[in-house]
């Protein structure tokens, strides 16, 4: 039986019962799988788990009444039709457990975690010999203003652009003769933030409104702060791509966040939320493949690797959209679980 207050939810939720079927769910619950309530109820759990039990699995390690646990990216099935995928939290709730479910649109076939480098990696060497001629012009360039330029505003701009030249030669010396991944050492996610948030405004002058929610009390992530700086200016350019007004950048603190097969008691959660066209509904189960573009002029390789950067560091990347609201999430566990400070979050400004 369905709780009353949670009739009207857009959120989907259902209670597992404690021999294994679906107790009961809200009526989003029901819309977003496109079955009856009378359906659902009662219908064996491995008969919605597309993953091999591992619905299953996630609920049996809840043993006390209040456990939660955070499952990304979980794949369930409606019996003989299509796949649905959602990041869920499981809450356990005297005998059974409710599952909260938050719809994720992500590539649904088979992990591309091992096929999809070797056709990026592939793509992008191509590229990479064809970048090294105009790369050596930039870093001229900027070479000559430097000695130039006397203003505070104008050196800080100069800074980025050989620091960035910097950073991409570095990126296609990988492309080409790949070496053994740097050691990850721990940093503040926030001033890899402010590098990116930089470069968007130098790309995008007055044109974006760039806003920072940032949360204080996050703790340090082990990480490579030029690859974590190529994975979230993806994002943000893409962003800025889309005819996006405003980009928001957010960070949370999340508990008991389930990331592959690993559960991790803490996680940074980095969003980027932009209100331009959205995801085309044709690509939304693509995207995260090499060489797939919603743009004519578009590489299709941003997405791809920024997914593989965040494998590298264990963590995970999806997204949701709409028409003038998407949100990019990338998850990373904290460094050595350390736990944040007890701090309130703040609104940064724009």
């Amino acid at each position: 039986m369905t709780p009353p207050t949670l009739d009207t939810l857009s959120l989907p939720v259902a209670w597992i019962h404690a021999d294994g079927s679906i107790a009961g769910c809200n009526p989003a619950f029901a819309r977003w799988l496109g079955l009856s309530l009378r359906r659902l109820e009662r219908l064996p759990l491995d008969e919605l788990d597309a993953e091999d039990g591992r619905l299953a699995a996630l609920t049996a390690r809840l043993r006390d009444d209040g456990d939660t646990l955070r499952a990304h990216r979980l794949r369930l099935r409606v019996p003989g039709g299509a796949e649905y995928f959602a990041d869920a939290l499981l809450v356990r709730d005297g005998e059974g457990v409710r599952l909260e479910a938050m719809p994720v649109e992500e590539f649904p076939g088979a992990d591309p975690a091992t096929a999809m480098p070797a056709a990026l990696h592939a793509a992008l060497r191509g590229l990479a010999h064809e970048i090294r001629n105009p790369l050596a012009g930039l870093r001229g360039a900027a070479q000559l203003l430097s000695r130039r330029v006397e203003d505070a505003e104008s050196r800080t701009l100069v800074e980025l652009l050989q620091s960035e030249c910097a950073r991409l030669g570095t990126l296609l010396d990988r492309l080409v003769d790949p070496a053994p991944a740097r050691p990850l050492e721990p940093l503040n996610i926030h001033s890899v933030l402010e590098r990116v948030r930089l470069l968007a405004e130098a790309e995008a002058g007055w044109a974006v409104r760039l806003q920072r929610d940032y949360d204080p009390s996050l703790p340090e992530v082990d990480g490579d702060p030029d690859r974590l700086v190529q994975a979230l200016w993806n994002l943000v350019r893409n962003a800025l791509e889309s005819g996006a007004g405003t980009v928001l950048l957010r960070t949370r603190i999340e508990r008991q966040v389930l990331i592959g097969a690993t559960t991790h008691r803490f996680a940074l959660r980095v969003e980027v939320e932009d209100d331009g066209r959205g995801v085309p509904e044709d690509l939304a189960e693509r995207i995260f493949l090499p060489l797939v573009s919603g743009r004519a002029e578009g590489s299709g390789l941003g997405l791809p690797l920024t997914q593989q950067i965040a494998r590298e560091h264990g963590g995970a990347l999806s997204y949701r959209s709409r028409p003038g609201r998407t949100v990019f999430i990338l998850l990373l566990p904290a460094a050595s679980e350390a736990a944040p400070v007890e701090e309130a979050p703040v609104d940064a400004g724009a």
